[in-house]
C-alpha cells in the first residue's frame, strides 16, 4: 500500500476508534461534578464509566461475527447510530440510574467501533506492516486522551457536564458520514460466503482453546487494566486529593496519552531491528518494573504529585510498545476469523478493565495508594503472563529440519 494511502486508512480507522473512547474521556473532568447534580456518591458514578466498558465489552462478541458475515460496515452504520442516540438520552439523563443504563447502550453501540477497524488492519497487512498500521491507528486513537479531557473541559466551563454527550452524539453522526464516504469495504462476498452464525461460534470455540491466542490476549488486556484503573481513579486522586482544576486535570492526564502515543510509533522500526517478541518482552518488563517502583513510592509513605505523573509516564511509554504489538501478534494467525479474533480480544480486554476498575473502586477513599495498587496489578500481570506465553512459544518451538 503507498505511504499516502496507508496514512489514510490509519487516519480514518483511528478516528472511528477514538469516537468510544472520547466518551470516556471527555466526562472524565466532570465526573465530580455529575455526582453532586445527581446527588450520587463516588461509587454509583464510577458505575456509568464500568457500564460502558461492560457493554463496549460484551458488544463486541457480536459485531466481530457479523461483520465476518456481512462485512465491516454494515455493523458499523448500527452501531455508530446506537451511540448516537444512546448519547442524547446520557444529556437528558435526570437520575444516576438513566445514566448508567444509557451509558451501557452507548458502549453497546461503541463497541463496533472498537472491534472493527482491528479486523480491517488484519484485511489488509500481516507481519510488521500490520504492526506499523496498528501503531499508526492508535496513534490517531491516542489523540483522545490528550484532546477529550481538555475539550470536556471547555465544554463543562462553557455549558455544564451535559453538554459533553451532545457534543459525543455529534461527533458518532461525523462518524456515521465518514464511513459512509471514506471507507472501502475490506471483507470481500466470497470470504463472507464462508461465514456464518455456526461458523463463528466455532471460531470462537478455536480461539479459545488457542493458549497461544489467549495468552497474547491477556497480556495486553492485564496491562490496559491497570490503565482503566488510573483512567477511573485519576479524576477523584488528582482533583479532589491534590487540588487540580478540571483543566489542570486533563493537562495532566494527557501526559500518559503523550508518553503512549509517542513510544506506539516506534513499534515497526523496533519490531523490524529486534523483532516484534522480543520489543514486547523487553517493554513488558520495564513497564512492570516502574508501575513497581510507583506502588512501593507510596506504600513507604510518598504522596507526591510530580513523582505520580513522572513514573505512570515512564510505564505508559512502554506499555504503548506493548498493546499494539500484543494485538497484531494475536491475529497473526487468524485472517479468515478476523472479525471474531479482534471481537473476543476486545471483550476480553473491556471486561477485565471492568473487573478491575470495580475491584479497586471497592477499595476508592479518594487517595492514590488504592489506584496506584490497582495500576501496578494490570502491569504485574501483563508481565506474568508474558513470561508464561512467550516462554511457551520458545519451548514449543522446534527446529528446523537440516
Amino acid at each position: 500500500m503507498p505511504s499516502r494511502s496507508f496514512l489514510r486508512m490509519a487516519l480514518i480507522l483511528g478516528l472511528i476508534s477514538a469516537i468510544g473512547p472520547f466518551a470516556i474521556d471527555m466526562y472524565l473532568p466532570a465526573l465530580p461534578d455529575i455526582g453532586r447534580a445527581l446527588n450520587a456518591p463516588v461509587g454509583a458514578v464510577q458505575m456509568s464509566l464500568t457500564a460502558f466498558f461492560v457493554a463496549i465489552g460484551l458488544g463486541q462478541l457480536l459485531y466481530g461475527p457479523v461483520s465476518d458475515m456481512v462485512g465491516r460496515k454494515p455493523p458499523l452504520y448500527f452501531g455508530l447510530g446506537l451511540f448516537a442516540l444512546a448519547s442524547v438520552g446520557c444529556a437528558l439523563a435526570s437520575q444516576i440510574e438513566t445514566l448508567v443504563a444509557l451509558r451501557f447502550l452507548q458502549g453497546l453501540g461503541a463497541a463496533a467501533g472498537m472491534a472493527i477497524p482491528r479486523a480491517v488492519v488484519r484485511d489488509l497487512h500481516t507481519g510488521t506492516d500490520a504492526a506499523r498500521l496498528m501503531s499508526l491507528l492508535m496513534l490517531v486513537f491516542s489523540v483522545s486522551p490528550i484532546l477529550a479531557p481538555l475539550a470536556g473541559s471547555a465544554v463543562i466551563a462553557l455549558s455544564g457536564w451535559r453538554a459533553v454527550f451532545w457534543a459525543v452524539g455529534l461527533a458518532a453522526l461525523a462518524g456515521l458520514v465518514m464511513v459512509y464516504a471514506t471507507l472501502a469495504e475490506t471483507r470481500t462476498r466470497e470470504q463472507r460466503l464462508e461465514s456464518s452464525l455456526g461458523g463463528a461460534l466455532r471460531a470462537y470455540g478455536v480461539l479459545l482453546r488457542d493458549a497461544h491466542y489467549l495468552g497474547l490476549v491477556g497480556i495486553g488486556s492485564a496491562a490496559l487494566a491497570g490503565f482503566f484503573v488510573f483512567l477511573a481513579g485519576s479524576p477523584f486522586v488528582l482533583i479532589n486529593h491534590y487540588g487540580l482544576t478540571p483543566t489542570q486535570y486533563s493537562l495532566a492526564f494527557s501526559v500518559n496519552a503523550v508518553a503512549f502515543i509517542g513510544a506506539s510509533q516506534f513499534t515497526s522500526h523496533l519490531g523490524r531491528r529486534f523483532g516484534l517478541v522480543p520489543m514486547v518482552k523487553v517493554a513488558s518488563t520495564a513497564s512492570a518494573a516502574f508501575n513497581a517502583l510507583l506502588l512501593g513510592y507510596y506504600l513507604l509513605g510518598g504522596d507526591q504529585l510530580p513523582v505520580l505523573i513522572a513514573l505512570n509516564f515512564i510505564a505508559s511509554a512502554f506499555m504503548g510498545l506493548v498493546i499494539p504489538t500484543v494485538s497484531v501478534l494475536a491475529l497473526e494467525k487468524h485472517g479468515p476469523i478476523a472479525g471474531t479474533a479482534s471481537a473476543l480480544m476486545g471483550t476480553l480486554q473491556m471486561l477485565v478493565g471492568a473487573v478491575a476498575m470495580g475491584v479497586v473502586g471497592a477499595f476508592a477513599n479518594g487517595a492514590p495508594l488504592p489506584m496506584v495498587a490497582g495500576m501496578a496489578a494490570g502491569s504485574l500481570t501483563s508481565f506474568a503472563l508474558m513470561g508464561l506465553t512467550l516462554r511457551a512459544r520458545r519451548r514449543n518451538r522446534r527446529p528446523a529440519p537440516t
